[in-house]
């Protein structure tokens, strides 16, 4: 038999129109649930410990154990200053790269923290939560939507899958006392925690971007400037002062700035720029690493800084070209970048003369 080749030819795959500059480097972005399908257990690791930074928005402490003797708790959330004494909240966060958890991985769990807090270790915590990279296998989501179900399958499995594994010292036989502190445990606290939720939580942390990329979330509108400044606007604006007052050769202040019109407008401008560039802050705080918004400082800085001590004729004329100069500067390194507007510059080079690393009027001229 022949083969027909007349219409065999490989066709063209569909062509993106809209590629873009980011995409010839990036290429086709992973979602969050698929980077976490490719997670080592060192990745798990450090992604549980950014995802515990959002933990501590809930809770009044957050602790991480983990390890040999954790006790069957990987991450805990205490409501109280009680710690394991008060309401508490366990998270078992299960790192297994080859499937979803199963029964025969998280009732041990389960077996040792009821041990551990029948031995009076802790109390039992409010809430149990499993989840893990390929989140819980169906079999295991049965069971924890259902109780009574999950506490027959432990009495069940005790001696095959508990009596030996929650200690190395010895085994535990589920008889007596202990028997009877199980079956007073209520096993509705154990849930499982749908890793599209933790991804969720994930997303309120500063390391959101940072491990999955898609770009910054929206930033909220700055606040406009109160009409009376407050005491952290004292020395950017007594620096302004100054500078009116060493063009005019004249004392200006709060008092009497309302006559020299241009000056004022120009004081409202800068205040609306200082709160910008403090609404960045905010922003940098909740939404990328510690440090990101220091450093967008300290790249303003290095690139005014010889136009702050050229030689001026007085020291508005140094803060105007100490501005031209922060419009001008190619920003391009910084991950706030695409978040960053003309007045955020203007205003972070008031937050370094509210620090002092700015001064418009040097006391030797």
């Amino acid at each position: 038999m022949q083969i027909d080749l007349s219409n065999s030819e490989v066709e063209a795959p569909p062509v993106n129109v809209n590629l873009t500059n980011a995409g010839t480097f990036s290429g086709k972005l992973l979602t969050p649930r698929q980077h976490l399908l490719l997670f080592s257990a060192d990745d798990w690791e450090v992604f549980i410990q950014e995802w515990a930074q959002f933990q501590k928005k809930r809770y009044v402490r957050v602790v991480q154990l983990g390890g040999a003797n954790d006790f069957g708790i990987d991450v805990a959330g205490f409501e109280s200053d009680k710690g394991f004494e008060g309401d508490w909240v366990n998270y078992q966060c299960k790192y297994y790269k080859g499937a979803p958890l199963t029964p025969n991985t998280a009732i041990p769990e389960v077996g040792k923290l009821i041990w551990h807090a029948f031995c009076k270790e802790f109390s039992m915590p409010r809430k149990y939560y499993f989840f893990a990279p390929k989140d819980c296998g169906p079999s295991l989501k049965k069971l924890l939507l259902s109780p009574s179900k999950l506490k027959d399958k432990l009495f069940a499995e005790w001696d095959c899958w508990c009596a030996d594994t929650i200690t190395a010292t010895q085994s535990i036989s589920l008889t007596g006392e202990f028997a009877k502190f199980v079956n007073g445990v209520d096993f509705s606290i154990f849930q499982y925690k749908p890793t599209h939720d933790v991804i969720e939580e994930h997303r309120e942390t500063p390391y959101f971007v940072v491990r999955f990329g898609g770009g910054l979330p929206d930033r909220p509108v700055p606040d406009s400037p109160p009409l009376e400044p407050s005491s952290t606007e004292s020395r950017y604006i007594s620096q302004l002062y100054e500078a009116y007052s060493d063009k005019e050769r004249a004392g200006i202040a709060a008092s009497n700035i309302a006559t020299f019109p241009k000056l004022h407008a120009h004081y409202g401008r800068q205040r609306e720029a200082f709160f910008h560039a403090e609404s960045l802050r905010s922003f940098a705080r909740d939404s990328v690493p510690e440090g990101t918004f220091e450093s967008l400082q300290s790249e303003i800085f290095s690139g005014v800084i010889e136009a702050c001590e050229d030689d001026h004729d007085h020291g508005f004329a140094r803060l105007k070209a100490v501005a031209e100069r922060a419009r001008a500067i190619q920003l391009t390194a910084n991950g706030l970048i695409q978040v960053t507007k003309q007045q955020d510059r203007l205003g972070i080079c008031h937050q370094l003369a509210n620090a002092d690393q700015l001064v418009w009027v040097p006391k030797d001229e």
